[in-house]
């Protein structure tokens, strides 16, 4: 379990570390977004790069910072029986799941939105809106986006394999859900 403990350590520092970008990006999209329309409204002065930016900006946010919120356990969750559940089903719960669903489904994303990026920028595809942006940068969030879930998915996956056969790994396992507070 050793070299798969320290792999999954390397993931968790990478996610991290992307999830810090993901986090600036929302900053930098809501200030684009305040400037935009200050300058908009107030010199009466526009442009399709600024409103293109700010989504391209919105799916860093999400493409990068689904690897973040997963390591972090903070992934939106259908909760009927999962809080219930001891601690070493809900291990064995996760363990399924992750096997079954959602890394069968984000390798199948990743394989299928490399293609979508490809295209984009060999044909060096750009907005259809004057004076808008290229549009393979954003699309290369999608395969670099599900590619960074799949490893924390494998990350997590390793986490809870170890917790299952007794190793307690050098970083925190969060299995226990609480209901977001509403």
């Amino acid at each position: 379990m050793g070299p798969l403990l320290a792999f999954s350590r390397g993931v968790d520092r990478l996610n991290s570390l992307v999830g810090k970008l993901a986090d600036w990006a929302v900053l930098l999209s809501c200030g684009i977004s305040a400037g935009n329309a200050f300058i908009r409204y107030g010199v009466s002065y526009s442009s399709n790069a600024w409103l293109e930016v700010q989504w391209y900006l919105f799916g860093a946010t999400v493409m990068l910072g689904a690897s973040y919120t997963l390591f972090r356990n903070e992934h939106v969750r259908v909760d009927l029986v999962y809080g219930s559940l001891g601690e070493r089903a809900r291990l064995w719960v996760d363990v399924f799941g992750f096997i079954v669903f959602m890394l069968p489904a984000v390798i199948l994303l990743t394989w299928m939105t490399w293609p979508f990026f490809l295209d984009s920028l060999i044909r060096e595809e750009g907005s259809p809106n004057a004076g808008g942006l290229l549009r393979w940068p954003v699309k290369l969030l999608m395969p670099v986006g599900f590619f960074l879930l799949t490893l924390q998915g494998f990350s997590e996956l390793i986490k809870r394999i170890a917790l299952l056969r007794g190793i307690q790994p050098s970083a925190e396992v969060v299995v226990e859900y609480h209901r977001p507070e509403q």
